[in-house]
């Protein structure tokens, strides 16, 4: 059983500017790779994010990804926030 589960959205394209229309929809883009597999570009929802990011141990959460009915097993491997705001921009996800 996973610590955390999160619900996501496939995203279509990489790069800055699809992140940035990603958050202008009121997401967070997020990428699970790893494991000699093409990496997976996804969304999440901003307030799910920021309740996991709250909790004591999330770095070392098990993680447990559904992605259009495909679920992932991953650790957090990196959060990059905001500098002023310190809101979370993007997540990396590791499988495992």
């Amino acid at each position: 059983m996973a610590d955390l589960t999160f619900d996501a959205k496939l995203r279509e394209k990489a790069g800055k500017g699809a992140a940035r229309a990603c958050r202008r929809e009121g997401r967070i883009p997020a990428v699970i790779y790893g494991g000699k597999k093409e990496p997976v570009m996804i969304s999440l929802d901003p307030v799910q994010v920021e309740k996991a990011l709250d909790m004591v141990g999330f770095y070392d959460a098990d993680i447990e990804i559904n992605v259009d009915g495909k679920k992932y097993k991953v650790v957090c491997q990196d959060v990059q926030f905001h500098p002023v705001s310190d809101a979370p921009l993007h997540l990396d996800f590791l499988r495992k």
